[in-house]
């Protein structure tokens, strides 16, 4: 476990592609934070499947929270506090939030039966048809379906109708129901504030101060992670207008009941040293 009070929380889902490749500066950015003691946790949609090797080839030895907030994922003796509740899943511990499956299998198949709304799950397709659909190599593509907690699947045929439906009944059935690009996951008590609020507290016990929460996330990844820290970095290609409801505020004009934010243009070459910076600083 690092000294530094401060924690990082990065969705990496626009930062590193899902073969692996990250942006420009975001590994000497984390490569930084190592140096500064500064613990990066990922956020992330997809599986520790999908995540191993870039793990690894980055040299990422800290814990992340995988499948939209589905369960947190700890490496070997990270902390030397054990959490209560915890499973072993291929070389991590893990924080179940979720349900495990089968239980978001049984719950999508159940949903589409009694909505009488066609889906697809990608645990259906042949390794073809899945390549195929994800544009992904056979090999990637297939690590898309091992799958710990959520479901992917896509509709066949809905109107948007049938699919305000079958939104509206896994709200009431208390399903999280997400879309992920051309697919929608659903899964079964998936919680990124209680998987951000989970961790924090072991870092809490193991650091014996509260741990300076930052996120970083990207516009359309920050709604649901940004409430979950008390300060967050917004990556965009445009500043957000002050008065949008939807927008980052600039500090300026931040309201008392959000967490202090800033942006940085992700596209500008000294964004990451710009983003360390503040961090190290703690400018917000």
């Amino acid at each position: 476990m690092r000294s530094s009070t401060s924690v990082v929380f990065c969705a990496i889902d626009n930062l590193i592609s899902p073969t692996g490749k990250p942006l420009t500066g975001f590994p000497q950015f984390l490569d930084s934070l190592a140096e500064a003691s500064v613990p990066c946790v990922w956020v992330t949609s997809r599986t520790r499947s999908q995540l191993d090797a870039t793990l690894r080839k980055l040299g990422q030895s800290e814990p992340f929270i995988a499948e939209g907030g589905s369960g947190v994922y700890l490496p070997e003796d990270y902390f030397h506090l054990k959490p209560s509740t915890t499973t072993r899943l291929g070389r991590f511990t893990c924080i179940p939030i979720a349900s495990p499956q089968p239980a978001a299998a049984e719950a999508l198949d159940l949903l589409a039966e009694e909505t009488g709304i066609s889906v697809v799950s990608l645990r259906a397709l042949s390794p073809r048809e899945l390549s195929q659909n994800t544009g992904l190599p056979e090999r990637e593509a297939e690590l898309l379906r091992l799958r710990d907690f959520d479901e992917l699947f896509f509709f066949a045929g809905a109107s948007d109708a049938d699919i305000a439906e079958f939104q509206a009944e896994a709200t009431r059935k208390k399903l999280t129901l997400r879309l992920r690009g051309v697919f929608w996951a659903l899964a079964v008590g998936a919680s990124l504030s209680a998987c951000t609020r989970e961790l924090s507290k072991l870092y809490d016990r193991a650091l014996r101060a509260h741990a300076f929460k930052v996120a970083i996330a990207s516009s359309d990844e920050a709604s649901e992670l940004f409430p979950a820290c008390e300060h967050a970095i917004l990556l965009a290609d445009r500043s957000p207008a002050p008065d949008s409801s939807s927008a980052i505020a600039p500090r300026s004009v931040q309201p008392a009941s959000r967490p202090a934010r800033k942006f940085f243009p992700l596209s500008s070459p000294n964004t990451w040293e710009l983003v360390l910076d503040t961090i190290l600083n703690r400018q917000f």
